[in-house]
């Protein structure tokens, strides 16, 4: 259940008093008696609705009023007034106030008052409730305690906020990329429209441009009777993800890249210019700027991409996180099989700490997912993990596969003096 915050600001104790005993049991209730204390307190801690006292000492309610909705314009306002100035009531009106009463409270109008108010922003504050359930079921890979992810996460929530800034989000395999670009669609003022996913590396680069842009009836060989859509079109409005944007083709750049300039783009086999909005959100793990370098890709497209870049960090670099998150994944794989694991040995923690991750967030839930799934004990183990013992050191026990041999010469070997070597051990 969604619980909305009131703050009530009047000089007069009695009436922020009657007002907080009121509806403080629906409601939660801060009371304030000058508008300088009320805010500060909105811009640390905004509320949903604010009741406002005209008559005020030292800033007027009106004045106060105009402070409001210049940070804040979607912020709820009922002015309260001793009298019925005309006047003054339609100047608050003009500066947005949604309603207002007058002095002395009839405590049962008010109530209504205030529902009526809070209805209009209902369903916007089930969507943030909605949005934020998502987050937290579909983005594991931001529990932590470091100060890197906590740093992606605060940059992500505010660039997000923008509809239309490309973002490229550059790391390594199984960071996460994917789940960033959800994150910034979810969080944006898009979050209605479609995210529509492409992963470039998936696509043949023959057939990469048609399925972006979509063609006409008729444009090649296989072409659907009716043409079709591209990927983009279906985007509209939304947010649309190229993952592994550096498989591009530099044909299929610089196509992009006119899109990305000026918002306009032809079906392939097309005449007819079409013009959508959409916010594009790009990943890579490649390096880019050997790319460039190397003419593999085109450097303004690299700019246009990237107006905001965001690095995510590795599993390697955020180390203190690992174990939040093989509890996290421990917790849904559990529920998941039905399984009752009471936690993770010491063992198996120090293994977990100690290995190095090469498929970062992805490989270390699949680990887990593995043992939780195999494993038999109270407790998830070194052997169910998959993992080598320790040595005394510290260090993990190499695995076979992982020891280097020396490369055979041209000239071969001579297997005789190889024998006579091997006598001397």
């Amino acid at each position: 259940m969604i619980r909305y915050t009131i703050y009530v600001v009047d000089d007069e104790e009695t009436i922020t008093q009657s007002i907080k005993m009121a509806i403080e049991t629906d409601y939660r209730v801060v009371t304030f008696a000058d508008a300088e204390s009320a805010l500060d307190a909105i811009q640390k801690d905004p509320p949903d609705l604010v009741l406002l006292d005209i008559g005020l000492p030292g800033i007027s309610g009106v004045e106060a009023l105009g402070v409001i909705k210049n940070q804040h314009p979607e912020m709820l306002v009922i002015m309260i007034t001793a009298y019925e100035d005309v006047e003054t009531v339609i100047s608050s009106m003009k500066l947005g106030a949604y309603d207002y009463v007058i002095k002395p409270l009839h405590m049962d109008g008010l109530e209504v008052t205030i529902r009526n108010a809070l209805d209009t922003i209902k369903l916007r504050k089930e969507v943030q409730a909605l949005q934020e359930k998502f987050l937290k079921e579909n983005l594991p890979c931001f529990i932590g305690e470091s100060n890197a992810i906590h740093d992606v996460m605060e940059f992500i929530d505010m660039v997000a906020k923008s509809p239309d800034t490309p973002i490229l989000l550059i790391g390594e395999t199984g960071t996460g990329k994917e789940l960033i670009a959800g994150a910034i669609h979810y969080r944006s003022p898009n979050f209605r429209g479609p995210l529509t996913t492409v992963n470039c590396a998936a696509i043949p680069k023959d057939l990469i441009e048609s399925e972006l842009f979509g063609y006409e009836k008729g444009a090649f060989s296989g072409a659907r009777v009716a043409g079709k859509k591209g990927l983009i079109e279906d985007s509209a409005n939304g947010t649309l993800f190229l993952d592994e944007v550096g498989d591009l083709s530099l044909e299929a750049q610089a196509k992009l890249l006119r899109f990305l300039e000026t918002g306009e783009f032809y079906r392939v086999g097309g005449t007819k210019k079409l013009r959508i909005k959409t916010r594009v959100v790009s990943a890579t793990n490649k390096e880019i700027n050997k790319m460039i370098d190397q003419d593999l890709f085109r450097k303004d497209l690299y700019f246009r991409l990237g107006v905001i870049n965001v690095q995510i960090p590795s599993l390697n670099e955020r180390r203190e996180d690992i174990m939040p998150l093989a509890r996290h994944f421990l917790t849904e794989f559990k529920r998941k099989f039905n399984k009752k694991f009471a936690g993770i040995s010491p063992e198996a923690e120090n293994g977990l700490m100690n290995y190095h991750w090469t498929g970062n967030v992805r490989e270390l839930k699949n680990m887990i997912e593995r043992g939780v799934l195999t494993g038999k004990g109270a407790e998830l183990t070194l052997q169910d993990l998959g993992l080598k013992a320790m040595r005394a050191g510290g260090g993990r026990e190499p695995a076979l596969e992982n020891i280097p041999f020396p490369l055979i010469p041209q000239e071969g070997i001579d297997l005789a003096t190889v024998e006579k070597a091997l006598e001397k051990f």
